[in-house]
């Protein structure tokens, strides 16, 4: 498989990982969009969210679990956001399951 995350995850290709365990691996954005922007992924390969389900769905239960730990470690106290994009029209760059947590300042939007 020609997956940059897969390649990651395995080493092949160098990250600066601030978390891993079993189902799961964190690594900084090359790119940040804020001064903490961390990217979450399954070890297991899933292209999107489209292809969750009740066999794989421990992966993202696993890393909602690893968030707030990520976030603390990163201190993130005042608030952080988590974001995945699904597909293309939701700019998804990488077809391998992933989510962002950004934060480490006040971050812009609206209050919801």
């Amino acid at each position: 498989m020609d997956c940059l995350f897969c390649k990651i995850i395995a080493g092949e290709i160098p990250s600066s990982k601030v978390y891993e365990n079993e189902y799961v691996y964190a690594f900084r954005d090359i790119a940040p969009q804020a001064p903490v922007h961390v990217l979450i992924v399954p070890k297991m390969h899933l292209s999107s969210a489209d292809e969750i389900n009740g066999e794989n769905s421990v992966y993202v239960a696993k890393i909602f679990e690893a968030v707030p730990e990520i976030a603390k470690a990163e201190g993130l106290a005042e608030g952080y956001r988590v974001i995945t994009n699904c597909g293309k029209h939701a700019c998804q760059s990488v077809s391998h399951l992933h989510f962002h947590v950004l934060g480490g300042k006040q971050l812009e939007g609206q209050m919801g």
